[in-house]
């Protein structure tokens, strides 16, 4: 028997966040280089942040894609401390 094909328009979650702040950041990456996401329970997250991550999913066809680009040196984070000492 043949294996049907994986169906595209099926949505994966490839991160997970506590701070929804942080789950807009990475939706911005994605879709700043052209991958559609969407956040779910980022509203839910905000009343009660211990029980309910905001998740980040893709398309199942885009999960690779979404991985490296949120696992990138200098997309998803931030990679130095910024010094915000003002003794000039």
């Amino acid at each position: 028997m043949t294996a049907l094909p994986e169906d595209p328009e099926e949505f994966v979650t490839v991160k997970e966040f506590i701070e929804p702040i942080e789950a807009q950041m990475a939706k911005s990456v994605l879709e700043s280089a052209g991958v559609e996401c969407f956040l779910l329970s980022e509203n839910t997250n905000s009343l009660l942040s211990a029980a309910f991550y905001a998740r980040l999913q893709v398309h199942k066809k885009d999960e690779a894609d979404a991985l490296a680009i949120l696992d990138a040196p200098g997309e998803g984070a931030v990679d130095e401390q910024v010094d915000v000492d003002n003794d000039e």
